[in-house]
């Protein structure tokens, strides 16, 4: 896809608008499954970017569905994915929420001791679980995205083994999968393997066990000659870490992972309009008609989105402050060069796939931007604009 497709989707669809080019994914899709052992499975994080075209791509490319609510389950479903290759990992959940994952046959991940009696105590081991280890290890591009540290909220912690073992033993649980996610954003292929070496040590503690889920964390690069993770090494390190130990124990023991971001990330690019040019004493603004209720990620975890004017690409380099239209202070990027920005040019933000139109927002009764797909050299809109009807949709007046 090209900054001229970008500018005709444009034309034709308006702005804002999230665009993803389905080739993107592919390329990534393929990068990750060459990299590592045939037997390796792949579970898409849909959290990272939910719609329903996107999960029906993933699938028919041979992916797997990694899925943290009943109702991105139930999409998969929808989408077309058999349970068998959905996991559903929710945290602080009500434990209906896990009983309704149980009665559409996915496979189940517990995170608290709670939630592990109560299960056990009620079903024993009619249904294989898998288990959510916190390893205590801080990873990840910062605290905000570190989700195994000792202060975090996911997981049992690995000082609860005793524990977990008393459950197993007294309500008879079958656990056939361990699970770890030690955060996102992890540049360091060593970070993955203290996690899987604390796996195997786990591992002799589960007679049951099939499956070590490592969850992901790879590293995508949002700004030139930014590092990303090294899938190929990190791929050659886990596979030779696992056959030995299989060799060793006489196990065989499948390796999943759960790429979200790395998967999406690259192939979005979301179009905004440049709505004002506005000099100050300190800066010059570029005021856009989006704001951090289409995406915050750039608020909300200091994120970098290369931004470039595909409608002047050849204009004088010159340095905005790139905002949105939100009443708060909403900025995407400050001080950034970019080719000289005039009302009404279209700008484009990269690397907007992941967490982006997932984490939008009506905030300021504003309207949730249109999506469209890019695939096999055509525009497709898969999602239409919010219109103002929308803002009032399930909203009873009773005035």
């Amino acid at each position: 896809m090209t900054n001229k497709d970008l500018l005709k989707i444009a034309d034709q669809f308006g702005t804002p608008t999230y665009v993803y080019d389905a080739e993107s994914i592919k390329i990534q899709y393929e990068k990750l499954t060459s990299s590592f052992h045939k037997t390796t499975r792949f579970f898409y994080a849909c959290k990272a970017l939910s719609n329903i075209n996107i999960l029906k791509f993933v699938k028919n490319l041979g992916g797997n569905l990694d899925c943290v609510s009943i109702n991105e389950v139930k999409l998969g479903l929808k989408a077309g994915f058999d349970a068998k290759k959905i996991l559903f990992t929710p945290n602080c959940v009500d434990f209906a929420e896990i009983e309704e994952g149980m009665a559409l046959k996915v496979h189940i991940n517990i995170d608290n001791i709670s939630i592990l009696e109560q299960f056990g105590n009620k079903y024993g081991n009619s249904y294989p679980i898998f288990v959510r280890i916190n390893p205590h290890i801080f990873a990840g591009g910062n605290y905000k995205i570190s989700t195994g540290h000792i202060d975090s909220k996911f997981g049992i912690s690995i000082h609860q083994l005793r524990h977990i073992e008393r459950v197993m033993k007294s309500t008879n649980l079958l656990v056939e999968g361990l699970h770890i996610h030690t955060g996102s954003e992890i540049k360091d292929a060593d970070v993955f393997l203290q996690g899987l070496e604390i796996m195997f040590e786990l591992a002799e503690h589960f007679p049951d066990l099939k499956y070590l889920d490592m969850g992901s964390g790879f590293k995508v690069a949002y700004q030139e000659g930014e590092m990303e993770t090294d899938v190929k090494t990190l791929g050659k390190k886990v596979e030779k870490a696992l056959a030995d130990f299989n060799a060793e124990h006489g196990k065989k023991l499948q390796l999943w992972f759960e790429p979200g971001k790395f998967l999406v990330s690259k192939s979005e690019h979301f179009l905004v309009n440049s709505n004002v040019i506005k000099p100050t004493t300190a800066t010059t603004f570029v005021g856009v008609n989006s704001g951090f209720n289409h995406l915050i990620r750039p608020m909300f975890y200091d994120s970098y989105h290369q931004i470039e004017n595909l409608s002047n690409p050849k204009g004088a380099e010159r340095i905005y402050t790139v905002v949105g239209n939100i009443c708060e202070t909403d900025t995407f990027a400050w001080d950034r060069k970019i080719n000289e920005v005039r009302e009404g040019d279209i700008l484009v933000f990269r690397n907007a796939g992941a967490y982006g139109f997932e984490m939008s927002s009506n905030f300021n009764s504003r309207l949730k931007p249109a999506e469209v797909l890019f695939l096999d050299g055509k525009a497709h809109l898969i999602r239409s604009r919010d219109e103002f009807e929308d803002l009032l949709r399930n909203q009873i007046e009773v005035l």
